[in-house]
């Protein structure tokens, strides 16, 4: 296997832990009855998870084995309404340096296809960096009153706007 490959199952369980840390914030949400948080952090849940079976997809289809990992538990306890959003772009960020590693990998190993299959990855991580900067900023400030949060998510699109025709395959189909 190659170090690209390599490098790119161990992306995998980071989607996977990604996905779950927001499973485990939106029922955190949930539990506070703010169904507009909640619901936010349960299509990114999706969203991450469909992220690594795009990745398994791209491994199958250069015939590299996949390797599906175990992750670690996510935080589940939160101090405030703010501590999930924060962690969440903290999350954000760390995934964007993990898929700009990436990105120099392939292009150290001159693997220009794999190169190029992470292109559509850093243009989702800054949108997902700058849309989660947002929401962390409105629940900042409107962390004395949560309804406002919630009102602020139903008047505006934060976050992943539905499918998008130039993402890679998912394997399996994305769900």
């Amino acid at each position: 296997m190659s170090r690209f490959a390599d490098a790119l199952n161990e992306q995998i369980a980071y989607e996977y832990g990604a996905s779950q840390q927001y499973v485990a914030i939106a029922v955190n949400y949930d539990a506070q009855t703010l169904p507009r948080l909640a619901a936010h952090f349960y299509r990114q849940a999706v969203e991450e998870r469909n992220h690594a079976m795009m990745i398994v997809q791209y491994l199958l289809d250069a015939d590299e084995r996949v390797v599906v990992p175990g992750v670690e538990a996510p935080q589940t306890e939160f101090a405030d309404v703010v501590e999930p959003v924060r962690l969440a772009l903290e999350q954000e960020r760390r995934v964007t340096d993990q898929i700009t590693a990436l990105a120099k990998l392939a292009r150290e190993d001159g693997d220009l296809v794999g190169e190029q299959f992470l292109h559509w990855f850093l243009q989702e991580q800054r949108e997902e960096v700058s849309s989660m900067g947002a929401l962390l900023t409105v629940v900042e400030r409107s962390r004395d009153n949560v309804m406002l949060i919630e009102d602020f998510l139903a008047r505006e699109a934060v976050g992943d706007e539905g499918a998008d025709a130039g993402a890679p395959a998912a394997a399996g189909g994305a769900l």
